[in-house]
């Protein structure tokens, strides 16, 4: 036999992929924007100084009897819809991976930088530089390229999952207080503080692929709880930096670790009841270190699911806007000027462009998509369209028929906050800046419900 035959028998016979195989694919490519860019998620200009660490798109690609499914979280604080429609247009020019088979999402982190997504103040606009605005083009190419090399990367895997909990890292940042009313981040050691307003989610969802010898492939980690522990002007990843970091160091550098962000539009970091500061670098790295401490713990009950063609269905809602009388929007015109002069109150800020936003939608209905992606009957990734509040994402889980279900919000666009309807009776921060109309949270967590059963079938 001669060794050219030999070689192209060797490349035949490893591609060849067997009825029923299940295949995954894993990378990361580096999303970090200039040095300069303006940071996301607070109602004041920042500028990035420096990288603490790289921003990623890691993207999971998943492949059984001829059917593909991709995921791509970001480390971002959010994802216009507009770029995520192109991205998937890439990926289905580049992967072959339709439109409706891609996910893709945004963790938060307030250390990243900030989008154009049209809003009355955006905060992109103060450092809208030729070198960002070529950086917000690249984007989508980026995007598709991290699912281009997963889809490269497609071996034969197995697949296990399992869930941890961690009670102790995440808090409900709205309080019901001794003066009836309900306060949105009062303060360590408040004594006006009663209880909280609403519960957590503990649940650590862990999602683990390796060869059929036994070599790594990715870890998909989920947790609810938002990412703004760092502060500062460094471009970073917040915790998820020192969770996949540490993951690496026992796995192998080899292995993606992917973290995405579960329902906590009402949930983060701070434990009032300490006077302990909570803000700045040793924080995401106390956070993350507990974190990847409680998903070592979890690999240890990883239990293997029987997986299946991946399956995918979506549904686009429209949602409707909180309603805006003419004095509203002209009260809001006037904040809005004097912001930066003579800064109004914080909640009349937020309530202002609110308002324009709304205003300048001309009755247009919010449009959100939700997902749900599966690997067979015993896991299912539902995709959220926004900062979703925790008790609408643990309705879902209770809902679902899925042994294992992971809530991605963020993701596939967003829409901003979305409260529960009694939240926006309580009034306070979220409430406020929301886009949607009350309402819009349970229309989101009926339709996720409703997807998950059909898929189920």
């Amino acid at each position: 036999m001669s060794r050219a035959l030999l070689a192209f028998l060797v490349v035949m016979t490893s591609s060849i992929v067997t009825a029923g195989e299940l295949r995954i694919g894993a990378a990361a490519v580096s999303i970090t924007p200039p040095v300069g860019a303006a940071l996301a998620g607070y109602y004041s200009p920042r500028a990035a100084s420096g990288v603490h660490d790289e921003l990623y798109a890691s993207a999971l690609v998943m492949e059984q009897d001829g059917s593909k499914a991709a995921m791509v979280v970001c480390d971002l604080l959010t994802l216009p819809r507009g770029i995520v429609l192109q991205s998937r247009q890439l990926i289905e020019q580049q992967s072959g991976i339709t439109a409706d088979r891609v996910m893709i999402s945004a963790t938060h982190t307030h250390t990243g930088p900030a989008l154009p997504v049209g809003s009355s103040r955006d905060p992109a606009l103060e450092a809208d530089t030729p070198q960002m605005q070529e950086y917000v083009r690249s984007l989508p190419g980026l995007i598709a390229r991290a699912v281009k090399e997963a889809d490269a990367k497609l071996a034969p895997a197995k697949a296990s999952a399992a869930s941890g909990r961690e009670e102790h890292l995440s808090f409900n940042r709205r309080y019901f207080m001794s003066d009836d009313t309900v306060g949105w981040n009062p303060g360590k050691r408040n004594p006006k503080i009663v209880k909280p307003a609403g519960p957590i989610d503990p649940d650590v969802p862990v999602v683990y692929f390796q060869s059929p010898t036994g070599e790594p492939i990715a870890t998909y980690v989920n947790f609810a709880m938002h990412l703004d522990t760092t502060g500062g002007t460094m471009i970073s990843s917040d915790y998820p930096f020192t969770l996949r970091t540490l993951l690496g160091r026992i796995k192998g550098p080899e292995m993606i670790s992917i973290f995405s962000t579960g329902t906590c539009g009402d949930i983060n970091h701070i434990d009032v009841t300490s006077a302990d500061p909570q803000k700045g670098t040793t924080e995401p790295q106390r956070i993350g270190t507990i974190l990847a401490g409680e998903v070592l713990k979890t690999y240890a009950k990883l239990q293997p699911i029987t997986t299946a063609a991946p399956r995918a269905t979506s549904r686009v809602l429209e949602l409707a806007l909180p309603k805006v009388t003419a004095e509203d929007l002209a009260q809001a015109r006037k904040v809005a000027t004097t912001f930066g002069k003579n800064t109004p109150p914080f909640l009349e800020r937020v309530n202002a462009y609110k308002i324009l936003d709304v205003a300048a939608r001309e009755g247009k209905p919010l449009e959100a998509e939700v997902q749900v992606i599966s690997l067979g009957d015993d896991l299912a990734w539902v995709a959220l369209p926004g900062e979703i509040f925790v008790e609408l994402g643990l309705e879902i889980k209770k809902q679902s028929p899925f042994k294992n279900t992971i809530l991605v919000e963020l993701a596939d666009g967003s829409v901003g906050y979305v409260p529960t309807e009694r939240a926006y009776k309580e009034g306070n921060y979220e409430p406020t800046s929301a886009r949607c109309a009350a309402g819009s949270g349970e229309q989101i967590e009926q339709a996720a419900i409703e997807l998950l059963k059909e898929l189920k079938r």
